[in-house]
């Protein structure tokens, strides 16, 4: 049976690779761009669900935003796109495919968090607030349709090889982070694209719910 998957985010980065993870395997993939559906607008949003043809079997929720802020220094506006674009436009997403879904007994969702999800680390304080939501979002609609066969899991990564660690870190700081993590290295996105594969392939039939952080060890420290 072929699958569809809905992946946001694609443009670039861990978001890029998942999406070709999952056209490598088979699967048909939606990867709207900022024009197909603006998660900043929620009528952009709803008009995306509502042009949807076709049943989606695989929701990734990949997009998001990291403004790096003390909280003090945080403005309204990085409040407001950060808790838009990680929290409330993945639960819309997630609210809009449920019913297609339900329909046909089969769903896989991921929702990509973040180990500052898990930990902490100054600046990240509404980034942090967004990701936290998002697994309590993944939870509750773990239990709430595990009975319609949609298994809903977070993936937290660590520190990554990409075009967002480079923007927010130096060279020496990016090697200072290095040295932090018991496998030495950053991860690479093919290594995250290919754990959020698995838990919505259907290789996947009883893990939903969790928080599973992929980090090469960092938050064992």
């Amino acid at each position: 049976m072929n699958r569809r998957a809905l992946v946001t985010g694609a443009s670039q980065g861990i978001g890029f690779v998942i999406a070709r993870t999952f056209q490598q395997r088979g699967y048909d993939v939606l990867a709207p761009e900022i024009k197909d559906m603006d998660l900043l607008s929620d009528e952009s949003i709803a008009g995306y669900l509502s042009s949807l043809k076709e049943p989606v079997d695989v929701l990734v929720n990949n997009a998001g935003i990291n403004p790096i802020n003390l909280c003090k220094d945080i403005t309204d506006d990085a409040i407001d796109a950060t808790l838009q674009i990680n929290m409330i436009a993945p639960m819309k997403l997630i609210r809009g495919i449920l019913p297609m879904m339900i329909r046909r007994n089969y769903g896989r969702i991921v929702n990509i968090s973040s180990v500052w999800s898990v930990v902490s680390k100054p600046g990240r304080v509404v980034y942090a607030t967004s990701k936290s939501g998002l697994n309590a979002i993944t939870r509750t609609v773990a239990v709430e349709h595990a009975v319609n066969n949609i298994l809903i899991n977070s993936v937290a990564p660590g520190f990554v090889n990409t075009e967002m660690t480079s923007n927010n870190n130096t060279e020496d700081e990016i090697s200072a982070l290095k040295a932090k993590i018991p496998i030495n290295r950053l991860a690479e996105p093919e290594e995250i694209a290919e754990v959020v594969f698995f838990l919505c392939s259907d290789a996947n039939t009883y893990i939903t719910g969790q928080v599973i952080t992929v980090d090469g060890g960092y938050t064992c420290l």
